[in-house]
Formats: structure tokens, C-alpha cells, sequence
């Protein structure tokens, strides 16, 4: 017979001692009476009667004792149970093998242990603890129930004849303490005893499945769904365990084949399943079995309504929510639920709708946990920063519940965005005051917060202490990385994650280090890295991620979809962008935007407007793809950049009564920079005079400045740079902006004025800087930088190529050089510009023939603009190179942007 009290440490202490005993025999009846009461404080809470039980006579029978305990029991009455025993001890009648289950259910229900171990001391004492299966089994159950897993492990460990009953407990007990391994070894025992299992056994061992990492925990779950089919096991209440158990493993369609196929479902079955749906990612099923359930004649209950309200707020269909709102409202019991006002909640803020969320939640009046957290974390997700941590310090101060780590996951985020919130790492000091800081959703959450205040140092610490890191731990460093400007830490890591081989943890998706499941990245993992890709203009590496999202059936998920767009057009691969957008099935307003204004980098205005009709079309058919604030702001690009003047002003002028989308303070940046790079400088001065009061001018202030220094108007431009000096006095691209304006129209007193005043200020010139992808790494260059391995060769190239251009027809531009150096020494500077090095580093380290892409973090000079072209001409190379504003597409001696930029 094995000992499962060996397999457990430690202990929770031995059983109650023979000293123990004597404090409680029958003939001391008042030590009973004083013990309970004073160890049990649970007794002297209000009874659930209007009136105290009454003494009972001394000269009822033993049987009638009993009968009344057990009655009590039954009504779920179980203080006046516990006190009927004790008055009953105290007549003198000894309690036998059925009072004593009857008293340790009702001690069970009340979760008293102390109790529990002092009835346990008078079950030896009278002699039932080895001879009674029955009571011996109800005691497992109460140390199993109460929390005490050790005591039930030596309370099983002392029963000589085993029955069904002994194993169902011990074995629920051990799936109670999450001992899920255990729990499958107790079972595998109990079959080797030749003990048959029942239907609350396989219930048990189900859960335990569940619970195991999936590849094992499926082919033990099928090996016991196949047990239950072969011995007739199929009773509603395993049919539900084998659903849940199927939905907890991920794999939601043998839940519903199990489902379709079982004649007999019951309101737990279609609850289960709808949750299965839903945890599943597969909402619009989840949705349809709701319909069916109703069709089937079922009314929902509070679990329903708490499980399909996610699927609405994960498709973000606010209507329907409304309709099962309604529902709710129409029955009390319902709406008076936490579970189902936290549900409500989370769908009204996940559909942006948070002052409807609050509503809900300040109409509950039993708030619970979750319902604080549901509240917390929407106001969280929706930016209500101020909000979110008022409403947790009420949490604190007044529920007098105790923040968990969900609650900290919310709280956390919000505390880094919210402004008046200063001493920001004071949050992660209450973390550690909570003991939550080895909390694995915490310790994302405080990379998170690290990373958004450009501690990316405190980011890595935090990370390389975690214990156990899910994907989620991986993909919150890599965004951090992408946040703080860190794209190739950031590629880096993806490729050291999927080389770490680690295994699931039981109770969840983490990981530990003992393992051999190697990590996948996942849709968020491909959304935050391939921006990265694009920001430093990383094709091969792009494609590479492209290809493993095409082999995980991820390349056709709209938001992984989108991103490849995005980063294949940043790319400078227009072409290819729109091939990925012709293959993904179901597209939203994102990945519509992200092609227009991809087109409007490229300078392909006409191709931005054509894809703009096609939307606005889509959009008849399908509500959720109609034009936003963004398109507007893309389309506005695409005619500027292409010199679409009057049809960028056609559509300013129609946005708000065709679309429903109000000028805002970027559109109008947007058209007083179309209107000013087309040289309608004056028109564009007016634009931004008439602009609404209310509305923040300095982006359009920043366009016209601009669009003055392209052509040199020192008026208009000295009138625009003072007001954004004044609106935005640490800003360097105003100072020098205003400086060109000034050196370009050889005003050099006045230029080196502005450089002055820029330094005093301590306002520093974001240093130029160009990215060029080469082999496996992204090589970048710095203005004059000298740091690199080739740098002596690139600056004599750059030299040489420079005196072949000349022959050429090149002339150096050294308009915006500084004008107390001598030309020769202009031309040298203007060889170290970042741009020109990339190109360098390009040409001599590809083949001949060899398309060169560059990025560049600022607007490329005019010189840099000027020698792109002849290098073009003279190496019979293309060369793609973008800027800050667009993309230039340099071949055969011409750009794509025909001198318009």
C-alpha cells in the first residue's frame, strides 16, 4: 500500500496527540465546550436562525441526537449542527460513525480546522479512526477542504480497507492543493488496487489533466475520455470535466465535438463550452452556441452571461453587449453579480465606452476583487491614468481589499503615463511591500514601466531575475528595446528567445529551465519587432521573420498582416507591401492606412487616392473599415509629397461632412505643409492664422517653417520660428531650421546668432544618423563618425568618388556649411555626412549591380540629395534612401521624387 504522506514536504505537523485527547474527553465536558468556542471563532458569529438554538434535553435518545444533527447538516444549518454536538457530548451521549460525518461536513463548510483537528481527537478516542472507512474518509475530506494536505495524507495513509470513497477524497484533495501529478499517481495506484473508478473520480483526474503541460496532458485527458467511454462512465457531470478539461488543453474543437456528440447536455455543459470558445480566441463561435443555448430552451445564468460577455468585448461589439446588458438587468440576480458586473466592465472599456463601465461598476454594490480590477484595468487601458489610480487608492482605503498582482499589473502602467503621478519607481517600492515582485505579470509590468521611462538597464535586470519568463516577459523586453530606439537589441532577442528550450509549467503557459519546448514567438512577437525591422530598414531580417510567420500560419492575421505592410513599404518595397495587403482575407482600418500612407512616402499620390476609394467602398460593406483621423492624415501626405494641391484641399474641405471626421490639429499641419512645399507659403500663413483657437498650432506652425526654409522665405519663416520658440523653446529642429533659413539666404550673422542662442539654451542638434543593412547585422553611421571598422577606407572612397562626379557635372552644395571654413574643408564635411557613409559601406561591400537601401533619421540634405543621383548614374546602381518625411528612389541619374521634397 503506497504512503502518499512521504511524497509531501513538509508536513503540516503531526495529528492531534494523546495530551490532546485527555483536554477533550466526554467525562470533562466543560473543557469541550471552553476549547470549541474560544478556538472556533466562527461559532460565535451570528447563527442563520432569528433566535439561539435551544438547550436539548438531557433525556432525548441517542438516535434522535443524531437525527437532528444530521438534519441540520442536510439544511446547511451547520453552526446550530456543530452546537447540537456539543450539547449532545455534553448529555453524556456518545457520538458514533454517523454523527461524526455529519459534524465534519458541518466543520468542512465552515473551513474551521482548529475545530476539525479536535473532533478528529475524539474520533481516536472513541475508537473510530481506523474502524470506521466512513468517518476516516470524511476526515480526508476536511483536512483536504480546510487546508491542511499533510493531515490528509496521513489520515488516508492510516485507512486498512480502502473503499471508492477513500480514493475520490484523497484524490480530489490532492487536485484541491494543485498536486496534479500526485493526484494522476494516486489514481494510477488506486487502479493497481484493482479499486474501480467512478464518475467523480474521472471528474477529478480530468481537472488534473488539465493542468498538465498540453503535449501530456492530452494523451493522459484522451487515455482517460477513452477509460470513461469504455466502462459506460458517461454521466453529464464527466462529460462537463472532459469539456473543460479539452478547452484548458487549447483544444477547443475536441470540446465541441464532445459536445455535439452527448445527447444529455445540462446548463453547465453549454456554460462550459461557451467558455471554451471564448478562451479560445473563437468568439464568433462563442457567440453563436450563446444563440443556440437560448434556442435550446436554456435560460442563462450569471456564468453564461460572464463568459460571453468576453467575446463581445474582444470583437468589440458594443451592441450586442448592450443586448446581454439588458438581459442581466431584467433579472436581479444577475446584475447584483460581481463576476458579471467585472465582465460588463471589461466589455464596455474594452469598447472604449469607460463612462458606461463606471456605471456599471458603481451600481454594484457587492464589489468583489475582480470587479475592482475590471474597473482599474479599464481605466488603465484607456488612459484614464488619474482615474485609475484614484480609484485603486479607494480600493485600498476603503474596501479594505488588498491589491493583488492583477490589480498591480493595471496599476502599474498607469502610474508611468499619468503625469501628476512624479515619483514614478515609487510604485515598484509598494510592489515589493506587497510581496508581489516575483510576480511574473508584475515583473512585465515593471519592465513595461522601465522601459517607457528609457531605463532599459533596469528593464534587463528585472528580466534576467525572473524565474520563470512566458511570452509575454519575452515580447514586453523586445518592445522595450523598440521603445528606447534599441532595434537591434531588440532583433537580437528574438533570436536568443527561440533558441531557449524550456517546457510549460503546469499550471499555465510560463516556463521554467528544465524543459525541451523551445518558445515561439507569437502575433504580438511579429507586431512589436517588425516596426524594428522597418526603423532601421532591415529587409533581410523582415523577410526572415515574413517566411516563420507564414510557416505558424500567422502572415494572414490583420494586425501581423498590417505590420508587414508597414514594414515591407519602410522598407522602400512598395510593391511588395501591396502584395501583403492583396493577401490578407479580412482587413481593418489599420492595415488600410498603413497602405496609403505608404504610398505617400513613396511619393505615389495617385495609388494613395485610387486605395482611398477602394475603402471608402469596403467601408459601405463592412462598418468597421471607414475612414479615421489617421487616413486623412495619410492621404495629406501622399499630396504633398506627390503635389497634389487641389485634391489634398478637396478633401480637407469634404472630410468632415462626407467621412464624419472633424479637422484636427495634425490635419491641419498636414495641408499648411502641403500648401507650402507646393511654394503657397502666403496661403498657407493664412491657413494657420484661421485655424480654430482651441487647437495646439505648433505642428502647423512647424510645417510652415519648413516649407520656408525650402524656399527661403525669411519673413514668413522668422515669424513662424519665434512663435514655436516660444511654444516649444527645447525643440533643436526649430533652431535650426530657422538657422538654414539664414545661411541659405546668406544671412550668416544671423544664423550663427540662432546657433548661439541654441547653445546657451542647452538646446543640442539631434546628431544625423543612417542605418544600412549588411549580411546579419545593421551597420550604423553618425555625421563625421570614424568609429566604424571601415571608416578609412569609406571616407577615401567617398573622396574619390567625389572628383568623379565632378566630371560628371556635380557641384557641392555648401549653402547650409558653416561658412568661416574654406570650400575645400566645406567638401570634406559634407563627405561625412551619415547618409553618404551608408552609401559608402554599401557600395563597397556588395556586388556590383546590388540595390543599396539606406534610412536616415533626419531630412537628407540637399548635397546628399544632389551626389545620390550621380552615384546612381555613375556605379549603374539603385539606390533607395529614406529620410525622415519619405522615400527616395535614386536610378539612372534621377530621383522618384522629381526634386520635389
Amino acid at each position: 500500500m503506497s504512503s502518499y504522506t512521504q511524497l509531501l514536504s513538509p508536513l503540516s505537523g503531526p495529528l492531534p496527540s494523546s495530551q490532546t485527547l485527555s483536554s477533550l474527553q466526554i467525562h470533562q465536558p466543560t473543557t469541550l465546550k471552553r476549547n470549541t468556542l474560544k478556538q472556533s471563532p466562527i461559532l460565535n458569529q451570528p447563527t442563520t436562525t432569528t433566535s439561539p438554538p435551544k438547550l436539548l434535553s438531557h433525556s432525548r435518545t441517542p438516535a434522535s441526537w443524531i437525527e437532528t444533527l444530521r438534519s441540520q447538516t442536510r439544511s446547511n444549518h451547520f453552526r446550530e449542527a456543530i452546537l447540537t454536538y456539543i450539547e449532545m457530548t455534553l448529555s453524556g451521549i456518545v457520538p458514533d460513525n454517523f454523527a461524526f460525518p455529519a459534524v465534519l461536513k458541518a466543520v468542512t463548510s465552515l473551513q474551521d480546522l482548529n475545530l476539525g483537528k479536535q473532533i478528529h481527537a475524539h474520533i481516536v478516542k472513541f475508537g473510530y479512526g481506523s474502524s470506521s472507512v466512513t468517518v476516516a474518509n470524511t476526515l480526508v475530506n476536511v483536512y483536504g477542504k480546510c487546508g491542511d494536505i499533510g493531515d490528509a495524507c496521513k489520515v488516508f495513509d492510516g485507512i486498512i480497507e480502502r473503499d471508492q470513497v477513500s480514493w475520490n477524497s484523497m484524490i480530489a484533495a490532492l487536485c484541491r492543493f494543485e498536486e496534479w501529478e500526485l493526484a494522476l499517481e494516486a489514481f494510477r495506484s488506486m487502479l493497481m488496487e484493482n479499486m474501480e473508478p467512478s464518475s467523480f473520480t474521472l471528474v477529478s483526474v480530468a481537472l488534473a489533466c488539465s493542468n498538465l503541460h498540453k503535449r501530456d496532458g492530452l494523451r493522459l485527458g484522451k487515455q482517460v475520455h477513452a477509460y470513461s467511454v469504455r466502462m459506460s462512465e458517461c454521466k453529464t457531470f464527466t462529460i462537463n470535466a472532459l469539456l473543460a478539461m479539452y478547452s484548458k488543453l487549447g483544444e477547443a474543437e475536441y470540446s465541441r465535438a464532445l459536445f455535439e456528440l452527448y445527447e444529455d447536455c445540462d446548463m453547465v455543459s453549454w456554460n462550459t463550452m461557451i467558455s471554451s470558445l471564448s478562451q479560445n480566441d473563437q468568439f464568433m463561435e462563442a457567440l453563436e452556441f450563446f444563440r443556440l443555448m437560448v434556442l435550446a430552451g436554456f435560460k442563462p445564468d450569471g456564468v453564461t452571461v460572464a463568459s460571453v460577455l468576453p467575446a463581445c468585448s474582444h470583437l468589440e461589439m458594443l451592441d450586442t453587449g448592450k443586448e446581454i446588458h439588458a438581459y442581466a438587468l431584467r433579472t436581479n440576480e444577475l446584475i447584483e453579480n460581481s463576476y458579471v458586473g467585472s465582465a460588463l466592465v471589461d466589455m464596455y472599456c474594452n469598447c472604449r465606452q469607460v463612462s458606461s463601465g463606471c456605471r456599471v461598476f458603481n451600481a454594484v454594490l457587492e464589489r468583489k476583487i475582480a470587479l475592482w480590477n475590471a474597473m482599474i484595468t479599464g481605466y488603465a487601458q484607456n488612459e484614464y491614468n488619474k482615474e485609475a489610480l484614484n480609484l485603486f487608492l479607494e480600493m485600498c482605503a476603503a474596501s479594505g481589499l488588498s491589491p493583488n498582482s492583477t490589480t498591480m499589473s493595471s496599476i502599474v502602467p498607469a502610474s508611468v503615463r499619468c503625469e501628476a503621478f512624479s515619483d514614478k519607481e515609487s510604485i515598484h517600492g509598494y510592489v515589493i511591500k506587497r510581496g508581489l515582485e516575483k510576480n511574473r505579470y508584475v515583473q512585465n509590468a515593471l519592465m513595461d514601466m522601465y522601459s517607457r521611462m528609457g531605463k532599459t538597464q533596469i528593464s534587463e535586470t528585472i528580466f534576467n531575475s525572473m524565474e520563470v519568463r512566458d511570452i509575454v516577459s519575452w515580447n514586453t523586453m523586445i518592445t522595450g528595446y523598440v521603445i528606447c530606439g534599441r532595434h537591434g537589441d531588440a532583433l537580437n532577442l528574438i533570436y536568443d528567445m527561440q533558441r531557449v528550450k524550456e517546457k510549460k509549467n503546469m499550471n499555465d503557459n510560463a516556463y521554467d529551465d528544465e524543459g525541451r519546448v523551445p518558445l515561439k514567438p507569437n502575433s504580438i512577437t511579429f507586431m512589436t519587432i517588425l516596426p524594428g525591422c522597418a526603423a532601421l530598414a532591415a529587409l533581410a531580417k523582415g523577410k526572415e521573420i515574413h517566411s516563420y510567420a507564414i510557416k505558424h500560419l500567422l502572415a494572414f492575421d490583420v494586425a501581423v498582416g498590417s505590420a508587414l505592410v508597414d514594414m515591407y513599404a519602410k522598407c522602400g518595397c512598395i510593391d511588395l507591401a501591396r502584395a501583403v495587403f492583396n493577401q490578407i482575407p479580412i482587413k481593418n482600418v489599420i492595415t488600410w492606412n498603413v497602405l496609403i500612407m505608404a504610398y505617400g512616402m513613396h511619393g505615389r499620390g495617385e495609388e494613395a487616392l485610387e486605395l482611398f476609394k477602394n475603402m471608402v467602398d469596403e467601408g459601405c460593406r463592412n462598418k468597421e473599415v471607414r475612414p479615421n483621423e489617421v487616413t486623412f492624415i495619410a492621404l495629406f501626405a501622399a499630396c504633398s509629397h506627390s503635389g497634389m494641391v487641389d485634391e489634398g484641399l478637396n478633401l480637407f474641405h469634404k472630410m468632415k461632412s462626407d467621412h464624419g471626421v472633424e479637422p484636427a490639429t495634425d490635419h491641419y499641419a498636414c495641408v499648411v505643409d502641403l500648401l507650402g512645399r507646393a511654394g503657397n507659403v502666403e496661403e498657407a500663413y493664412q491657413l494657420v492664422n484661421t485655424m480654430p483657437s482651441e487647437l495646439d498650432k505648433a505642428g502647423a506652425w512647424s510645417s510652415l517653417l519648413g516649407a520656408c526654409r525650402i524656399h527661403q522665405n525669411v519673413e514668413i519663416g522668422e515669424i513662424a520660428a519665434n512663435q514655436l520658440l516660444e511654444l516649444e523653446p527645447s525643440v533643436a529642429s526649430h533652431y535650426v531650421l530657422l538657422s538654414n533659413i539664414y545661411s541659405s539666404s546668406g544671412l550668416w550673422d544671423k544664423a550663427m546668432d540662432v546657433r548661439r542662442k541654441m547653445k546657451e539654451m542647452g538646446v543640442k542638434k539631434e546628431p544625423g544618423c543612417s542605418w544600412i543593412e549588411f549580411g546579419d547585422e545593421v551597420h550604423k553611421f553618425l555625421a563625421g563618425d570614424l568609429s566604424h571598422p571601415q571608416s578609412e577606407q569609406l571616407h577615401e572612397f567617398l573622396e574619390t568618388l567625389s572628383e568623379k562626379m565632378k566630371k560628371e557635372g556635380y557641384v557641392p552644395d555648401t549653402s547650409c556649411v558653416l561658412h568661416n571654413v574654406d570650400e575645400e574643408e566645406k567638401e570634406t564635411l559634407l563627405c561625412g555626412h551619415s547618409e553618404k557613409l551608408a552609401l559608402a559601406f554599401g557600395i563597397l561591400n556588395t556586388r556590383p549591380g546590388t540595390t543599396i537601401r539606406v534610412a536616415k533619421n533626419l531630412r537628407v540634405c540637399n548635397d546628399c540629395h544632389m551626389a545620390s543621383k550621380y552615384i546612381s548614374k555613375i556605379l549603374d546602381r539603385e539606390i533607395i534612401l529614406r529620410d525622415v518625411r519619405r522615400f527616395h528612389h535614386f536610378k539612372n541619374g534621377t530621383c522618384s521624387c522629381g526634386d520635389y521634397w
